[in-house]
């Protein structure tokens, strides 16, 4: 297995640990299950940046992994939206000075990782496709 595919899979991992914990036990915190979520994009956001033969930042900040990206593709409105999970990885991460995270907000969370796993499979699949033309 190659690398960015190391990261891709631990991408899945989270993602479905993020969809699967809510339904395990009621006391598991929407902060919790966003967190997952912004580390599934995290993780496939830098396994992209692997595949295209870049080492990532060491960081959480995913506008940094974005803009990182936007040196090898477009990166689309609807991705472009992770960004706002950010604050899942820190802020809301640990008991502290925040607000409540609501169902709407760790469903959309949930949305937010579908779309970047999906995007970053279409985008290795077309790279590798290109490669072979």
């Amino acid at each position: 297995m190659e690398r960015y595919e190391f990261w891709i899979e631990r991408a899945k991992s989270s993602f479905e640990i993020s969809k699967l914990a809510v339904n395990i036990h009621a006391d598991v915190y929407y902060e919790d299950l966003c967190y997952q979520s912004q580390q599934a994009v995290e993780k496939v956001l830098k396994g992209l940046l692997i595949y295209y033969g870049v080492e990532p930042e060491f960081t959480h900040n995913i506008e940094i992994l974005l803009k990182e990206l936007k040196n090898f593709t477009e990166i689309p409105d609807h991705i472009k939206e992770a960004v706002q999970l950010t604050n899942y990885a820190v802020q809301t991460r640990y008991p502290g000075e925040y607000d409540e995270v609501t169902k709407e907000e760790y469903e959309n969370s949930i949305k937010i990782a579908k779309d970047c796993l999906d995007w970053v499979k279409i985008k290795i699949k077309e790279r590798k496709e290109n490669k072979k033309s």
